[in-house]
């Protein structure tokens, strides 16, 4: 199943580089983990500008839309809530 964004929306697939435990050696179960917030452009609507699909990009861990799908966890998100391009 694939997601075409629209417009100037863009699709995110969240990072894998989450920690598993602290530094102080505790472990932190999956529900109390957040979300990160970078991933990788996986799809750009029609309308996106400045981001491009394979861009590893910066986001606020409040903004929005979050789905799953086959599993893995997206964030739909305006191109101009995204807070930069890591290069």
């Amino acid at each position: 199943m694939k997601i075409r964004p629209l417009k100037d929306r863009v699709v995110v697939k969240y990072s894998e580089e989450d920690m598993e435990k602290t530094a102080g050696g505790l472990y932190v179960p999956d529900v109390a983990k957040e979300k990160p917030s970078k991933g990788t452009v996986t799809a750009v609507g029609s309308e996106v500008k400045e981001v491009k699909t394979g861009n590893t990009v910066l986001f606020d861990k409040y903004t929005g839309s979050k789905i799953k799908l086959e599993d893995v966890e997206y964030l739909i998100v305006k191109e101009e809530d995204l807070l930069g391009i890591i290069d």
